[in-house]
């Protein structure tokens, strides 16, 4: 696994990165306790050879606790192509001391015996992967993270099992409104709208009004516009542009969001002026549903463009 030294674009030297794939690497070499005995050798001589992400936490710090088993997940997942130091600064205090620890957790990443990059704070998974990919390489077979497993699901359709992971990872974040805005997009597939809007409303402002949260509020809004299948059942067999529409408004609020998108672009170029250009509009609201770099939003994006102008 290519190893980048930032500063010069060099690959970096590492035996663990040299040995071969079918090697069986020892856990212990990679993820290390380290106090006054051990942290030359470990963190400023080690990290000569492997980078190394050196993890200060405290046994009373509670974001500790959520950050470190994250961190020993990593640790394995990259296996070995860094080592993961973990310094207890209560039972180490000097050390602290020298590194100007002022909170914790605090993480640093040591490489070529000097200090890259740092964070503070419990960051989520997803957030780490990025942080540690601008230096390395991520594993050909890594593991989704916990993001990433609810955005499938919702993608899925299995609006409970993204609900029931965005809780969980709220329960260890509570303060990060990500979040909150995944727990509302997987209320919204299960048909609870009132509730994520209730999550939503009472985000910090700056995350309220943000893309995301438009977005969401977006699908609460076309779920309660788009007609029941009982109503959509009697527009059968009608072609008129008010069956067009609320046909592919019931698909946009279903999350067929293709389909929905395709059939407002075939009324716009068939009936433009059908309810004061609302193809149009509705389209626009569903790119900001989608958010501005989905793909959907940006061939449809170029599709109406191209058909306007």
């Amino acid at each position: 696994m290519p190893i980048v030294d930032p500063r010069t674009g060099a690959p970096l030297t590492s035996s663990e990165s040299q040995s071969s794939q079918g090697e069986s690497i020892d856990p212990s070499r990679y993820i290390v306790d380290v106090d006054m005995s051990n942290f030359q050798q470990v963190v400023l001589e080690g990290s000569l050879e492997i980078p190394v992400v050196l993890d200060c936490w405290a046994p009373w710090c509670e974001p500790c606790k959520n950050l470190m088993p994250i961190l020993e997940k990593l640790a394995m997942e990259y296996a070995g192509a860094f080592v993961l130091a973990k310094l207890n600064i209560e039972d180490n205090q000097q050390i602290a001391a020298q590194l100007g620890i002022r909170s914790v957790p605090d993480v640093k990443l040591i490489m070529q015996g000097q200090l890259y990059d740092q964070f503070q704070g419990a960051l989520p998974e997803s957030q780490i992967r990025e942080w540690l990919a601008k230096y390395l390489e991520a594993p050909a077979d890594a593991s989704a993270s916990p993001e990433e497993q609810a955005e499938a699901a919702l993608a899925a359709g299995d609006a409970a099992t993204a609900r029931a992971i965005y809780q969980e990872l709220i329960q260890a974040y509570p303060d990060y409104p990500d979040y909150q805005i995944g727990l509302a997009s997987a209320l919204v597939g299960e048909g609870q709208g009132d509730q994520a809007r209730e999550i939503l409303d009472n985000l910090p402002p700056e995350h309220r009004d943000g893309a995301k949260a438009r977005g969401v509020r977006a699908r609460i809004e076309f779920g309660e516009e788009a007609p029941s299948r009982e109503e959509l059942a009697a527009l059968e067999g009608r072609d008129d542009s008010e069956a067009r529409f609320k046909r592919a408004l019931r698909q946009v609020a279903d999350g067929d969001y293709e389909n929905g998108l395709e059939g407002l672009l075939a009324l716009l170029k068939q009936d433009r002026g059908y309810g004061d250009d609302i193809a149009r509009k509705t389209l626009l609201r569903v790119f900001d549903a989608l958010g501005a770099d989905h793909p959907l939003t940006v061939a449809y994006r170029r599709k109406l463009f191209a058909l306007l102008y």
